[in-house]
C-alpha cells in the first residue's frame, strides 16, 4: 500500500513556518554582518575619526581595539532580528493573503504594487516595536564600547537612566522612517524581479531545480538589497546619530530629527553609504535565498503568489 503524502500546512502552522524561516533567515544574515555594521555605525557617529572607507574602518579598528570589537552588539542583533524576522516575513504573508483574499484573483493582479506595499508597510510596523529595544541597545554599545559589558546590562542601564520610552524607543520614529520605505523597497523589488525572471524562462517554476530557484531568490535579492539600501540611507544615518547620545529634556523627537537633518546636510545624511550597499545588498540576497529555502524544506510552500495568478489567465 501506498505511503499516503502528507497534507500541505494551513493556517497557523503555515504562517508558523512563514515565521521561523523569517527569523532564521533575519537573524543569521544579520549577526554574519555585525563586524560590516560596526564599521559603518563608526563611520556615520564618526566620520571625522573613520573618514579612510571601509577597508579602513576595520584596519582603524583592528588596530585600535582589536578584532573583538568588530562583534560589538551580536547578541542584540541576533536576538533582535530573530523576532523582527519572524514578524516581518510571517506578517507580509499573512496580510498578502488578506487582501488577495477580500479583492479577489483577478483584482490582485492589478493592484499587485499595492498590496505588496501596504502588506510590508504592516508587518514591519509590527516589526520594529519588537526590533527597536535591541537597536537602541547595539548602537549604544557600538558607539561607545564601555558603556556595557552585555546586552542585558545596556538594557538594563538604558531603563534605569532614561526610562522605557527614551531609553528604548527614542529611535521608533526614525526606525520606522528607515525600515517601512526599506522594507516597502525590498518587497516590492523582489517581487518584480523575481516575477520578470521566472517570464522569461521557458521552464515552470515548479519544474526547476532547488539551485536554480535558489539563484534566482540571491539575485532578485540583490538588485532589491541595493535599492532599498539607497532609500533607506538617510533614516538609518539619524537613527546611529538619535540612539549615540541623550536628547536634551522636553525636546520632542521630530525636533532632534528635524535638527540633526538640517546640521547634516544631504551629503552626510548618505555618509556611509558604500558600506551600507554591500552590506545591505548582500544581507537582503542571502535573505530571500535562505527565506526560500527553509520554506522548502518544512514544506511551507502555500503562500499567496500573485503574479502565478497572472500566467493562469
Amino acid at each position: 500500500m501506498a505511503e499516503k503524502k502528507a497534507a500541505a500546512p494551513t493556517g497557523i502552522d503555515l504562517y508558523s513556518r512563514f515565521a521561523f524561516a523569517g527569523a532564521v533567515c533575519c537573524s543569521v544574515t544579520h549577526a554574519a554582518l555585525v563586524p560590516v555594521d560596526v564599521v559603518k555605525t563608526r563611520i556615520q557617529l564618526s566620520p571625522e575619526i573613520y573618514n579612510k572607507g571601509m577597508i579602513g574602518g576595520f584596519r582603524q579598528i583592528i588596530a585600535n581595539e582589536g578584532a573583538g570589537k568588530l562583534l560589538t552588539g551580536f547578541a542584540p542583533t541576533a536576538a533582535g532580528y530573530f523576532v523582527q524576522g519572524a514578524l516581518k516575513f510571517g506578517g507580509y504573508e499573512f496580510w498578502k493573503k488578506q487582501f488577495v483574499t477580500y479583492l479577489g484573483p483577478e483584482k490582485s493582479v492589478d493592484y499587485r504594487i499595492g498590496i505588496y506595499s501596504i502588506s510590508s508597510a504592516l508587518a514591519e510596523f509590527f516589526a520594529d516595536i519588537a526590533l527597536c529595544p535591541a537597536e537602541a541597545a547595539r548602537i549604544r554599545l557600538v558607539s561607545d564600547p564601555n558603556f556595557a559589558p552585555s546586552l542585558p546590562a545596556a538594557a538594563s542601564r538604558l531603563f534605569r537612566e532614561q526610562g522605557l520610552i527614551k531609553g528604548f524607543y527614542s529611535g521608533f520614529g526614525p526606525i520606522l522612517f528607515k525600515q517601512v520605505p526599506y522594507t516597502m523597497a525590498k518587497f516590492v523589488v523582489y517581487e518584480r524581479l523575481i516575477e520578470a525572471i521566472y517570464d522569461s524562462i521557458p521552464t515552470p517554476k515548479e519544474q526547476l531545480s532547488p539551485s536554480t530557484v535558489t539563484a534566482v531568490n540571491l539575485g532578485s535579492g540583490l538588485g532589491a538589497g541595493f535599492v532599498a539600501a539607497i532609500i533607506s540611507q538617510p533614516a538609518d544615518t539619524l537613527l546611529s546619530k538619535v540612539n549615540k547620545t541623550k536628547g536634551k529634556d522636553g525636546e520632542s523627537i521630530t525636533k532632534r530629527l528635524i535638527g540633526l537633518a538640517s546640521d547634516l546636510g544631504p551629503k552626510g545624511l548618505f555618509t556611509g553609504l558604500g558600506a551600507r550597499l554591500v552590506m545591505v545588498g548582500s544581507l537582503t540576497a542571502f535573505q530571500f535565498a535562505i527565506y526560500g529555502d527553509i520554506k522548502r524544506i518544512l514544506h511551507a510552500t502555500g503562500g499567496t503568489e500573485i503574479a502565478a495568478k497572472k500566467k493562469q489567465k
